[in-house]
Formats: C-alpha cells, sequence, structure tokens
C-alpha cells in the first residue's frame, strides 16, 4: 500500500462552520475520539473527506476508536485511512463515505489482533 494525503486539509474553525457547531463542540470531538485531527503547519486540521454533508461521516469514530485500540496514534491513524488500497475505491477513508464502510471497519478491527 502506498500513502497518499487528503485532497483538502480543512482548519477547526471550517470544520465548525461546516458542520453549524461552536469550535469548542469541534475541539471537544477531536478530544473524544469521533474526529481526527493533525497539525500541519502549527494548526489543527482535518482532512475534508471525512466531514461530509455537514455531519462527520458516520463510521469514522468507530474506525478511529478502532485503530486507537489498536496503538495508532492520531499521525498514524491518518496515514491508515489515506494508505491507498486496490482492494478499496482509493484508500480507506472514502471508502468509508460509501458501501465500503463495513469493509474499513473490518480491517480496523483485524488491526487489534
Amino acid at each position: 500500500m502506498t500513502e497518499t494525503v487528503p485532497a483538502q486539509w480543512l482548519p477547526l474553525p471550517d470544520v465548525a462552520e461546516r458542520l453549524d457547531v461552536s469550535i469548542s463542540k469541534v475541539h471537544q470531538m477531536v478530544r473524544d475520539g469521533s474526529l481526527l485531527a493533525v497539525r500541519r503547519d502549527g494548526v489543527l486540521r482535518v482532512p475534508a473527506e471525512l466531514v461530509a454533508n455537514r455531519t462527520v461521516l458516520k463510521h469514522l469514530p468507530g474506525v478511529i476508536t478502532l485503530l486507537h485500540d489498536a496503538g495508532y496514534n492520531d499521525e498514524e491513524c491518518l496515514r491508515w485511512l489515506y494508505a491507498e488500497d486496490a482492494t478499496l475505491p482509493g484508500f480507506p477513508a472514502v471508502a468509508l463515505g460509501g458501501d465500503q464502510a463495513t469493509e474499513v471497519k473490518r480491517r480496523a478491527q483485524a488491526l487489534g489482533f
């Protein structure tokens, strides 16, 4: 698997605007592990693909939890979500938004064993 990067990054204020919630709510979502944010150029940012239709991708919090349980930190979670996989449409982060979400969750769960 080769690593790729998100097509677009959103700073947390933009995520708050897109989700129509307060910036403190976005910070809480990051702390709770329901949203993945990493520092880029000194600013916490979220891959745009993880925020769709004014909500966080449905299965993202579960996948983040599974990856954290497998010992992954946030940077490693990001690398896993954006590692190209020929058996998925592109990479896991994109597949989470489609009909392959269950398969992505299954693969994340298998990392813990």
